[in-house]
């Protein structure tokens, strides 16, 4: 499908045909992105002697791309993912365009100035995306590409342009780029354009086999156009004259280590390794005789990715109705001292080398950051580059307001993982407007997390109309409408996937201006395997609200490859985000109601909900009805925990964390039943509380009341901890007030049986509540 929105007009790119003048900043963009990495590694004061560090080689191979790209093709819409080891390049070019301070390039991973990746939350100068996770920055442009079509499809805002990935060829090894390559979704993106810098070389090593072949394969057989950029313009017109068929099939079979050793070479090495030892040798000789030293040392290094006029060739080549992916044939270190040599990874130019360069690419060691004269050329050029890539500010819309009660007070038995369906249902019709802004995300689990009426009544997103052949299906409860105006988007079974494109429907806000409210589902146990992809787009910026369910051992039948133990952990330790585990159904629908506020703004903060499939008598919430005490209930479940039941003399706080309340509860009544009178308190967010507990001792910013209420000094007793995970995190409750403390969940694998029988084996059960209760009391 084509995306006329996206669609490249010549007059938007830039336009550069002036080679002299576009080689003129390229070398000027290699020389201040080497000097950024140098001046923060040889001159900057180091007190403590650790490296700083920096990747002056990565970011050689990327100068020509990214030069041809920023200078010539790239439009204001057009959004870019640059490859982590590349940022200094990227600062190098805001600089030269008007878009960075002079004051920051000797900054480079120094507190507060450029970080070591890009990042569009943490540099000063303009990032479209963070990078640094690897195959997930390089993936992020897929989800922004899905990500701008939904706002565009839903509120006409969103932008066009395409969205390019500059990606090292040694992260194509990472299984992320594959899982998002082979979703369904991601052949009719059109604007995706993928750059793969084709270096041959990882970080310890050349990489032995040549795999372009085998890659060009993989993105065709996903639907991509595959576009080859291997040999720069010198080396094709060799390869017309006699002996260059020859030259052309040397190279082409040689290996990446042999072809990596012949840029070590002179000029007479050359002469003598180049023909090598085949039929064909002296038919190669007798071409490179024709050439001086300089032209052959040229040639031998003339790879299409270098070649700022074979680039702006292959961007002509582009076909906007379906994924591109370019393969850039680059050298490592290209133009340094460094060029080549198999452990350049990480290598730093000495200040020999550094002063040496210098002259070769028309800069000074004195002046390392001196820009072009504003009247020649290539300072004309990257005014004009600045001006045509600059994005005007957009307006945002308000996150929309959201009620914080819906009233409801469920009764009878419930589980919190319906409660989601039953809430999500309620705000379309309580307030449809901020419903409008709420898009569900799930990897093929819809109708199994309780999300079916939800579905059934906002429709499945797709950029266009399908026909529901199902639709006249009486037997059908699952109505799958796909449609633009849909809510709901499904992708393949792929975790990283999901938490992927949430962080991008969950970026929105500060990209175009349009707050989502974005909420991701999938199974709890499978958090872990999100969680890399799911962190590094809240560090970048996205808001959004995942939902694991079924979790825990609760899940009983079915075992331990499907009950999740340490999410709890996770979602307490997790920056950026609050988490949640209710244990009823109206704990859902307040602790999601104040999630989806945070959402969308500055400020904003992700939240995490661990919610569960075992049914939990509703009426023992005991939901107070003056609405005064409902509403206090209401902001204590949402700060973090409430007291479920009070005694006129506590001996014990028995302190459990969603489901296992109704074994809290039940272990209460057997325990004031022996003279042992128990307060019990739901914790709704572990998170939270720690947050209030440090608030407390001043070693963060925050307020503690939540703990006064919750847990007051004066009701303090010996306390047991559970919840269904590991066990660790309830374990401080105890030291809020100083109390003796005995915590209890589960710290093995899981098995399958009847949850009485599960939770006896994990020790969550009543007797075991009791157990320890009178063994703190002994």
């Amino acid at each position: 499908m084509v995306d006329n929105a996206v669609a490249h007009e010549d007059a938007t790119r830039g336009g550069a045909r002036d080679d002299a003048t576009l080689a003129e900043i390229e070398r000027r963009v290699l020389w201040v992105s080497t000097a950024i990495i140098h001046e923060a590694n040889r001159n900057r004061p180091n007190p403590s002697g650790l490296k700083v560090g920096g990747h002056q080689a990565s970011c050689a191979s990327m100068v020509s791309i990214m030069t041809a790209l920023w200078f010539h093709e790239l439009g204001p819409d057009d959004r870019v993912s640059v490859k982590p080891h590349a940022s200094p390049v990227l600062h190098a070019i805001n600089y030269l365009i008007g878009e960075l301070d002079e004051s920051y390039l000797p900054t480079l991973r120094e507190f507060g100035g450029l970080q070591s990746y890009p990042s569009r939350s943490k540099d000063p100068d303009p990032v479209d995306y963070s990078t640094g996770s690897v195959g997930i920055g390089a993936t992020a442009p897929i989800w922004g590409a899905l990500a701008r079509r939904y706002v565009r499809s839903t509120t006409e805002r969103g932008g066009t342009g395409r969205q390019f990935s500059l990606v090292g060829d040694a992260e194509l090894d990472e299984g992320a780029v594959w899982e998002a390559l082979l979703d369904p979704s991601v052949a009719e993106l059109g604007e995706l354009v993928w750059i793969v810098d084709l270096n041959r070389q990882s970080l310890d090593r050349v990489v032995p086999n040549i795999a372009a072949g085998r890659l060009r394969g993989m993105f065709a057989a996903a639907g991509w156009q595959t576009l080859e950029l291997k040999y720069g313009r010198l080396l094709e017109e060799l390869f017309t004259r006699p002996g260059g068929a020859q030259l052309r099939d040397r190279i082409d079979g040689m290996t990446n280590p042999e072809f990596q050793r012949l840029l070590r070479c002179d000029a007479a090495q050359l002469r003598e390794r180049l023909p090598g030892d085949g039929a064909d040798r002296d038919a190669i000789s007798g071409l490179l005789a024709e050439l001086d030293d300089a032209t052959l040392l040229d040639a031998a290094r003339n790879l299409g990715g270098h070649d700022l006029g074979a680039l702006r060739d292959v961007f002509g080549e582009i076909d906007d109705s379906r994924p591109t992916v370019i393969f850039a044939y680059t050298v490592k270190g290209h133009g340094l001292p460094t060029e080549g040599h198999p452990q350049n990874h990480s290598s730093l130019l000495t200040q020999d080398q550094f002063a040496e360069l210098a002259p070769r690419l028309g800069a000074a060691v004195d002046r390392p950051w001196e820009r072009f004269d504003a009247d020649g050329a290539a300072g004309r050029l990257c005014a004009a580059t600045g001006a045509r890539l600059r994005r005007d500010s957009t307006s945002s819309t308000p996150p929309p307001a959201l009620p914080t009660d819906i009233g409801r007070t469920p009764a009878g038995a419930a589980t919190t993982q319906a409660a989601l369906g039953r809430v999500l249902l309620d705000l379309t019709r309580q307030s449809p407007e901020a419903a409008r802004r709420v898009v569900t995300v799930c990897p093929d689990v819809s109708s199994t997390t309780n999300l079916g009426g939800w579905v059934n009544k906002v429709g499945v997103w797709s950029s266009r109309q399908r026909r529901d052949w199902f639709a006249d299906d009486a037997e059908t409860i699952l109505h799958w409408r796909e449609q633009p105006t849909g809510q709901h988007l499904e992708l393949g079974i792929a975790e990283t996937n999901l938490v992927g494109l949430l962080g991008e429907l969950g970026a929105t806000w500060s990209r175009w201006g349009e707050p989502l409210l974005p909420i991701g589902v999938l199974y709890d146990p499978f958090v872990e395997r999100a969680l890399e992809p799911w962190a590094f787009g809240i560090y970048a910026g996205g808001q959004s609200i995942l939902v694991g369910t079924p979790s825990g051992v609760s899940l009983a039948p079915e075992g331990g490859a499907h009950q999740s133990i340490k999410t709890p952990s996770i979602g307490l330790e997790q920056p950026g985000c609050v988490s949640y585990e209710p244990a009823f159904a109206l704990d859902v629908e307040w602790t999601l109601l104040a999630s989806l506020a945070q959402l969308g703004k500055p400020d904003g903060s992700s939240a995490y909900l661990r919610l569960s499939t075992r049914q939990v008598d509703q009426t023992l919430a005991a939901v107070p009805t003056d609405p005064a005490a409902r509403e206090r209930r209401r902001r204590q479940v949402v700060a973090g925990a409430y007291p479920l039941r009070s005694t006129e003399n506590p001996k014990l706080t028995i302190a459990a964390m969603g489901v296992t309340v109704t074994e809290a509860l039940a272990a209460a009544d057997r325990l004031g039943q022996a003279g042992v009178d128990a307060d019990v308190v739901c914790v709704t967010s572990p998170d939270l509380l720690f947050r209030a507990l440090r608030a407390r001792q001043g070693r963060q910013e925050g307020s503690s009341w939540i703990l006064d209420q919750a847990f007051p000094a004066h009701r303090a007793a010996p306390m047991v901890t559970i919840c269904d995970g590991h066990p660790h995190t309830l374990a401080y409750l105890a030291t809020i007030n100083q109390v003796p403390g005995t915590t209890l969940g589960v710290t093995g694998f899981g098995q399958s049986g009847s949850p009485e029988d599960v939770y006896h084996h994990h020790g969550l059960d009543t007797d075991s509540i009791v157990r320890a209760g009178l063994d703190l009391l002994a």
